[in-house]
């Protein structure tokens, strides 16, 4: 009995120091394991992080590009406010003097107005037509190129888009 015993007391220190040596390298496995996560986790925050900043990067550009574009946009409408108003001034104008040579050209039927002055009239009512025709055409010119920046605008973002997806 006392051969068994000792077997035992024998068997049970070997099981005992494969369990510590399993334990052992289980720890340093584990902790191996662990480091190895742990390395990964921080380089997915590190990522996270960066990741985070260039969507805050990319969210300021967006609101200085719309800020910018408001900016524009108003710019734009006072512009076109401004010569929308030279234009009706220029109408007006013209208007006036339309009704001024109708009135020379009776008054010289009627005998009472000099022809020179007509003549003088009636250049002055080309030269104010033609300066209206110039004038719409420099309203058409602006309205063309603000619909130009505004479709360059759209096309910029969209490829602006199209990248950072």
């Amino acid at each position: 009995m006392s051969e068994i015993e000792e077997y035992q007391r024998r068997i049970s220190a070997a099981l005992d120091r494969i369990g510590g040596q399993l334990d052992a390298r289980s720890d340093t496995g584990d902790a191996q394991v662990a480091a190895e996560l742990q390395q990964a986790l921080d380089d997915e925050k590190l990522a996270n992080e960066q990741l985070e900043e260039r969507v805050k990067s990319l969210k300021d550009s967006k609101e200085a590009l719309l800020l910018e574009l408001d900016q524009v946009r108003e710019q734009s409408t006072q512009a076109l406010a401004k010569l929308d108003r030279q234009l009706q001034s220029l109408r007006q104008a013209n208007e006036q003097l339309r009704q001024n040579n109708t009135a020379l050209r009776i008054a010289n039927s009627e005998g009472v107005g000099e022809p020179h002055l007509i003549n003088k009239s009636m250049m002055a009512e080309l030269e104010s037509l033609r300066a209206g025709r110039d004038a719409e055409r420099a309203e058409t010119v602006a309205v063309m190129d603000e619909l130009q920046a505004l479709i360059d605008g759209a096309s910029d973002a969209g490829a602006n888009e199209q990248e950072n997806a």
